[in-house]
């Protein structure tokens, strides 16, 4: 049989000249076993290897070759990096060592940006996008191999891409599989990644480590990193300042050397590198490197300074902790902070929110300083603190919304995972508020798989909420309107003041430097949406359509009907509720402040005065109207009767909510069902002190607890629990006429205790748990049932000749007196009366006859007659 032919010109078959490429480059010396496995037939691998030894460069080129030789012809070789500009970054120095055209036989796919061909062998993307790409062809057909780098930051994307491309290679044994690790839990995704039939783990291959020597030196800052706040700003000055003093020093020892600064976020990027303007020699080049810096300016600050030109210091977030390598890089200067995804299940949001980073990642950053010489890493923290940050970065899976990894999963047809071989399973009760919200969205059925609607959101490149808001708010705003709002709230820009409305006319003008990245995400969005959901004409809807300066309000709104929210009156402007019962305010100052309708895109956790005291602070929202509110969320819209049992009395209101946002409430009467349920919530809740026993009823369940205790079944458990337990046995009528209105004060629980007992058997209550005891005096004494022992309090002189103690509930439980002077004041406390004549009684006697010299003391108790009179009476 021939061999298929290429569908490659001549030029481009040639195998990739790996001694070219990997010159210099410390994984060159792996490559022998990287290929023999290969050539052995091994289906998957694993790479360790440190940073700066050259994998990601040589690691593709390699497997590119090795399929090609074992196939005949050349499939694609897709690497996926976890970042935008390292993807560019990666197949920019690649097709330069290739001495190709970027987009030739190497290129790069990238949310909003392709620099691809037919001709393309290697091809770098986002884990985002082969996940979308998995889904519309579950076999990657054209895919010879797939390289899954920098597995170990436990990215979401890469974890789902694990399991699912796993599974692909047990269906295609021609589908080559390698993870790659810059750290020393390789092991880990070998074991993934193995046969999974006794086979063994993948095979693992290493690599010496590249750094040259590195010096680390230690600069604690006088103040706090953090506070309730977030970051500080006399820590970011701190580091702006550590920065600028080593560059000066790095720069008289070797003008070539550059700086790269890490700090957690945009925010910090932007204190600092405006800080180091200012305090660094004229000529030095400041730059910014982040998530919202423009593709152009990112790729440049990762490509290093030509001949010529300043000398650069790189402000970045964690964007350059790893996967490139950044020319020129001598000296790091790290905050040690990172932003990490956090949810908060209490609230039901989530956010990224400031930490520690791990030691993994701080390891991560000061290799960035050793990659091309000797280098220096200084560590804006003491060592005590680096000795107390997690070994390595929270897995996403654990920690973040799995909103949008839950939807993956149902389209793959895994539910949740099931049956994926992932890193770790989702947490349930995390997934659990995923699946949720999906259904909400109509994307799962009620096995958890996919819909047509699920399969459709899917496609859209942002949160399955936010698709569902581009496809349903296109027919009610037009899909331009509904595209740039769906950009807004999925891009990376932040907010002024947390208001939308003023950051999408920044974006719209050129004013905000993210705009052309939210131009070109909005092209994208409307391309889909215009595509995918036809206009309401067509489809025969008559959806809402809200007034044109709230059409951004309401997209989000259909987003997230949940964060839709309403000002609380009479707590000063910036206090809101959000319809899922959330309080949260505005950032202080904010142009917000005031609107009684808000459509919240992002809501975090937070403290201090940028919570307005609530807890939780709107990061992004615009104005909304009440109509577009109730349309926006309309099946979060209840009418209902509220009643509640409060001061003695069931009272009732006919409120209309959305979701916790009361719109109207108006007094009404209580059904009698509606009042009974009041009642009952109000006795679970607080208990049956609310309606109170009376002495009598109080006497009655005592009693009756001492028979349950002593005896057991048919005599009932009268303890508080299981009378809440069973109030319909018991205590119906009542309940039904504290329902219809009568006062509590009304109500005597003595009878409806006494429904409870057990006939024939309550027939002798009375001998089992008398009420009253006859005393030798022939009083009749109440028994006091209170305490763990019945109780008769007497009158000694009532009990003379007594010698048998009196027991009750058929003999088993004996009487205690408490014998009393003839004031009434206790003298002894006994359940043996014959003990106590014979021995007690004789010094009583001697310390009481003096002091009650009327009443009788006889030396001889037991031939005395009981009385309850004086001497003189008797």
């Amino acid at each position: 049989m021939n061999a298929p032919s290429s569908p490659f010109p001549p030029d481009l078959q040639r195998p990739f000249d790996l001694s070219r490429i990997g010159a210099g480059l410390a994984f060159a010396e792996s490559l022998p076993e990287l290929a023999a496995l290969l050539a052995a037939g091994a289906g998957s691998a694993v790479v360790q290897a440190p940073p700066g030894t050259g994998k990601t460069t040589l690691v593709p080129p390699a497997v590119a070759n090795a399929a090609a030789k074992a196939a005949g012809t050349r499939g694609r070789v897709l690497v996926t990096q976890p970042r935008r500009v390292a993807a560019r970054s990666a197949a920019r120095r690649l097709a330069q060592l290739d001495g190709s055209a970027l987009g030739q036989r190497i290129g790069y796919t990238v949310r909003g940006e392709a620099r691809t061909s037919a001709e393309t062998i290697i091809e770098f993307v986002t884990p985002g996008i082969l996940l979308r790409r998995l889904l519309a062809d579950p076999g990657l057909e054209t895919a010879a191999a797939v390289i899954l780098d920098e597995v170990h930051e436990r990215g979401l994307e890469t974890d789902l891409l694990l399991g699912m491309l796993a599974e692909v290679r047990q269906l295609r044994g021609d589908l080559t599989l390698i993870a790659m690790s810059a750290t020393l839990d390789a092991e880990r995704f070998a074991a993934l990644l193995g046969d999974g039939d006794g086979g063994g783990p993948a095979p693992l291959v290493g690599c010496p480590s590249a750094l040259y020597p590195l010096t680390v030196q230690w600069h604690p800052p006088s103040v706090p990193r953090l506070d309730e706040h977030g970051v500080t700003r006399g820590f970011l000055d701190h580091v702006a300042d550590t920065a600028a003093l080593a560059h000066s020093d790095a720069q008289a020892g070797d003008p070539a050397v550059d700086t790269l600064v890490f700090v957690p976020g945009a925010r910090e990027v932007a204190h600092v590198a405006s800080r180091l303007r200012s305090r660094t020699p004229k000529g030095t080049e400041v730059l910014e490197l982040h998530g919202q810096v423009p593709a152009r300016e990112q790729d440049r600050a990762v490509s290093g300074r030509g001949a010529g030109e300043p000398a650069r210091i790189i402000v970045s977030t964690a964007l350059a902790e790893s996967s490139l390598t950044v020319p020129g890089v001598r000296l790091v200067v790290d905050s040690g902070l990172a932003r990490e995804p956090r949810r908060d299940a209490a609230r039901g949001m989530s956010g990224l929110v400031t930490v520690s980073c791990s030691r993994a990642s701080a390891e991560q950053r000061a290799g960035r300083a050793a990659r091309q010489g000797p280098g220096r890493v200084v560590r804006c923290y003491d060592d005590r603190a680096y000795g107390a940050a997690p070994a390595h970065p929270t897995p996403e899976i654990a920690v973040a919304d799995l909103t949008g990894a839950a939807l993956m999963l149902a389209c793959w047809g895994a539910p949740g995972g099931t049956g994926l071989a992932l890193p770790d399973a989702p947490p349930p009760a995390a997934l659990q508020e995923a699946v949720s919200v999906l259904r909400g969205l109509g994307a799962v059925d009620a096995q958890g798989m996919a819909t047509a609607t699920g399969k459709a959101l899917a496609a859209v490149p942002a949160d399955p909420r936010l698709a569902r808001a581009l496809l349903d708010g296109a027919a009610s705003v037009g899909a331009r309107p509904a595209a740039e709002a769906v950009a807004l709230a999925a891009g990376e820009a932040r907010a002024p003041g947390a208001d939308l409305t003023r950051l999408l006319s920044d974006l719209r003008s050129g004013r905000d430097p993210g705009h052309r990245r939210w131009a070109e995400d909005v092209r994208r969005m409307e391309t889909v949406a215009r595509k995918q959901h036809p206009p309401a004409s067509v489809a025969g809807q008559h959806p809402w359509v809200p007034d044109p300066e709230e059409g951004l309000g309401y997209v989000l709104a259909l987003a997230f009907p949940d964060r839709i929210a309403r000002r609380v009156p009479g707590t000063g402007p910036e206090r809101y509720l959000l319809a899922s019962g959330t309080r949260a305010g505005l950032p202080a100052g904010s142009s917000l402040g005031g609107q009684e309708w808000l459509a919240v895109a992002e809501v975090a956790r937070a403290a201090g005065r940028d919570a307005a005291g609530t807890g939780a602070v709107i990061r992004a929202a615009a104005p909304l109207s009440a109509a577009s509110a109730e349309a926006a969320a309309a099946h979060l819209l209840t009418d209902t009767v509220e009643a509640r049992f409060a001061g003695g009395r069931v009272s009732a209101r006919q409120e209309r909510r959305l979701g916790a946002i009361v719109l109207s409430s108006t007094p009404v009467r209580a059904s009698v069902e509606a009042g009974r349920d009041a009642v009952g919530r109000a006795l679970l809740k607080e208990g049956l002190d609310i309606i109170g026993f009376s002495p009598a009823a109080g006497t009655l369940r005592r009693r009756m607890a001492l028979l349950h205790r002593e005896l057991g079944e048919p005599w009932p458990d009268v303890a508080e629990q299981a009378l809440l337990a069973r109030l319909q046995d018991w205590l119906a009528p009542e309940l039904d006429a504290l329902a219809a209105g009568s006062p509590v004060r009304g109500i005597d629980l003595t009878e409806p205790l006494r429904r409870l007992l057990p006939w024939p058997e309550a027939a002798h209550m009375g001998e089992l748990v008398p009420e009253r005891l006859e005393v030798p005096s022939g009083s009749h004494v109440r028994i006091d049932y209170a305490g763990e022992r019945p109780v008769v309090a007497v009158k000694l002189q009532e009990c003379f000749g007594w010698a048998q103690t009196p027991r009750l509930v058929q003999g088993r439980v004996p009487v205690l007196f408490h014998l009393l002077s003839p004031a009434g004041r206790p003298l002894a406390v006994t359940d043996d009366l014959a003990s106590f004549w014979s021995g007690p009684y004789a010094q009583v006697r001697a310390e009481m006859r003096g002091r009650y010299p009327k009443h009788p003391w006889p030396e001889d108790p037991w031939q005395a007659k009981a009385t309850a009179r004086t001497k003189a009476r008797m």
